[in-house]
């Protein structure tokens, strides 16, 4: 009998098992195969639709046929299937080798309302260039002014802050300068008054922003569309129990960096005077601000009835020492609906009081002029008559810190706004609108240069105040009427109105100086001898003008494919000469939605 070899038999079935082993490997790193269909909704196949494997190369687009097919997939690998206009889908490849998707249509952006010139519409009706920016896309963090909310998020809208003064001006340029003239910033309307104050609303209280960026969709406003037009719609009630709401906010700002100046020993090695100092000028005029605020707000409604009040404070520091200001915004948003809901009556009211430290923005000039060897006071006796701050005496060259301690320049401002607006449904797809708001801004300007001061010419007029009252009134009229009308899949929406406005400013001025103290600044302008000796002035001016208005416009829309949009309007103004008191401003756009 044969003896068997139990060894050898064990070795030869090990290489064996080894052998099947890394043939198996070897078909799993090759991979399998995924092919399928991808189609929408209604079923209708997708041609075009990219197929990737995730945080791969490895991807395909579906054929005429809306077939696709991926080659060299691993076990759990995702495929990721997106198409213009539809939602992304993502699919874990299992053991199935055959995967077939339905990518559904993403209509919420091109379902939403935008607001256009005296109207809104669906965003994917649009064909002009507009931007809509909800509240949920709003810049967060320290915004003080509202535009601020749009910085970043619009493209061709450029906004320059002023750079750490909270009561500078933001400059806003929509694609640029659009004329040589004063207005080249793009025209405010707020609920759809036109020319509206910025700072008569509160950030807290903006619902969404509007930006009417190409001439087809600012014609509509004349003029003063040429720059572009923003339009901001503010926050109202929504029907249900009353909901209190509180947000607050604390921010603290410093200087980020400076333009680099010598220090004192740079500068007397560079063969500068030692005038007994050590003093880097902007590190004296600055300090770390802190800038807070509270907004509350009242809001629900019923069936009828719908309401939005808020009370918002805000108090903000400047970087600059002796800047800043504090701010209360009052608003009321109410809705009224009437005689079976075909009359809607919407009230907004608004109220703005603002208190202003405006300092002296020269002082960041003579921080970076006035020698770092020179000390902010000086105990010689010399110095006496400028208060015991050092002055170089100089040219055009003042102690910056003096500048923000020794003087003061405030401002108070005072704006009501009230806009009423009722809208009446005359037939099916027929309404009239008519609008009526007025506009009061109130400002008071007060500055006192020092009988110390060397800048401003306050030692040599022994002290110097003066004190500004200005007063700009807007009314607002407009009536419009607006038709639609379905027939088949002809859609037309027809916008006729007329508009008038008219501005009223008054301004007066007074200057004096000779005080024998300080202690009154602007707030005692009697005890000026310079209106005795003669040398006081005085200044004011009353104007007024109107702007009339007549315009249309019409939008058609074929099966939601095919898209025009044509408007023209007529404006007059009484401060053109005769002649050229009126023009046209028309616009016309189109679109054509490929998808379809």
């Amino acid at each position: 009998m044969k003896k068997i070899n139990y060894k050898l038999i064990f070795i030869r079935s090990f290489l064996l098992l080894c052998m099947l082993v890394g043939v198996n490997q070897g078909l799993l790193a090759q991979g399998f195969s995924v092919h399928g269909t991808v189609k929408d909704e209604n079923g209708e196949k997708i041609i075009g639709a990219n197929v990737l494997v995730k945080g791969t190369t490895n991807g395909s687009m579906t054929d005429e046929k809306g077939n696709y097919t991926l080659n060299n997939l691993k076990s759990g690998s995702t495929i990721v299937f997106s198409y213009i206009g539809c939602l992304t889908k993502e699919v874990v490849a299992g053991s199935n080798h055959m995967i077939n998707v339905v990518l559904q249509e993403r209509n919420e952006k091109l379902n939403e309302i935008v607001v256009v010139g005296y109207g809104s519409m669906e965003k994917k009706k649009i064909t002009s260039s507009i931007a809509n920016i909800n509240s949920a896309d709003f810049n967060k963090g320290n915004v003080s002014n509202p535009i601020q909310l749009l910085q970043g998020r619009v493209a061709g809208l450029n906004i320059v802050s002023p750079q750490g003064d909270p009561n500078g001006n933001f400059t806003v340029r929509l694609r640029g300068l659009s004329t040589l003239g004063e207005n080249t910033q793009p025209l405010i309307i707020i609920d759809g008054v036109i020319g509206a104050d910025l700072n008569s609303v509160d950030p807290n209280d903006i619902a969404s922003i509007d930006v009417l960026k190409d001439g087809g969709a600012a014609a509509i406003y004349g003029t003063r569309g040429s720059s572009g037009v923003i339009l901001i719609t503010t926050k109202t009630g929504k029907k249900g129990k009353a909901r209190l709401e509180y947000n607050g906010t604390f921010t603290v700002e410093n200087k980020d960096r400076s333009l680099s100046v010598m220090d004192k020993d740079e500068y007397l090695a560079n063969g500068g005077t030692d005038l007994g100092g050590n003093t880097n000028w902007m590190d004296a005029i600055t300090r770390t601000a802190s800038t807070q605020s509270h907004n509350v707000s009242l809001s629900g409604g019923s069936d009828q009835t719908t309401y939005m009040a808020s009370l918002n404070y805000r108090d903000a520091e400047g970087v600059l020492l002796n800047t800043g200001f504090n701010q209360l915004n009052g608003r009321l948003n109410l809705t009224q609906k009437m005689l079976n809901d075909k009359l809607v009556v919407n009230l907004n009211l608004a109220q703005t009081s603002r208190k202003s430290k405006l300092g002296y923005q020269d002082a960041f000039r003579y921080a970076m002029m006035m020698p770092p060897s020179a000390p902010i006071y000086s105990d010689s006796s010399y110095y006496d008559k400028y208060g015991g701050y050092f002055q170089s005496e100089v040219s055009d060259l003042y102690n910056p810190y003096a500048i923000v301690k020794q003087n003061v320049n405030d401002e108070i401002k005072s704006r009501l706004m009230y806009n009423i607006q009722a809208d009446y449904q005359i037939l099916d797809g027929l309404k009239a609108s008519v609008r009526y708001s007025h506009n009061n801004d109130n400002t008071t300007v007060g500055s006192y240069k020092s009988k110390y001061s060397y800048y401003g010419d306050g030692v040599n007029r022994n002290g110097l105040a003066s004190k500004s009252a200005s007063t700009n009134e807007n009314d607002l009229f407009e009536l419009t009427g607006n038709y639609t009308k379905t027939v088949d899949k002809f859609n037309m929406s027809l916008l006729a109105g007329y508009s008038y406005q008219k501005f009223t400013s008054e301004f007066f001025k007074t200057e004096g100086g000779d005080f024998l103290s300080d202690a009154f600044t602007y707030n005692n302008l009697s005890a000026s001898g310079d209106y005795k000796n003669g040398k006081a002035s005085a200044e004011s001016s009353k104007e007024s003008n109107k702007l009339i208005a007549f315009f249309g416009r019409a939008n058609f829309n074929y099966a939601n494919i095919i898209f025009l949009t044509a408007s023209l309007r007529r404006e007059g103004s009484s401060r053109f000469g005769s002649g050229n008191k009126w023009g046209y401003f028309p616009g016309i756009s189109t679109g054509v939605d490929l998808n379809q």
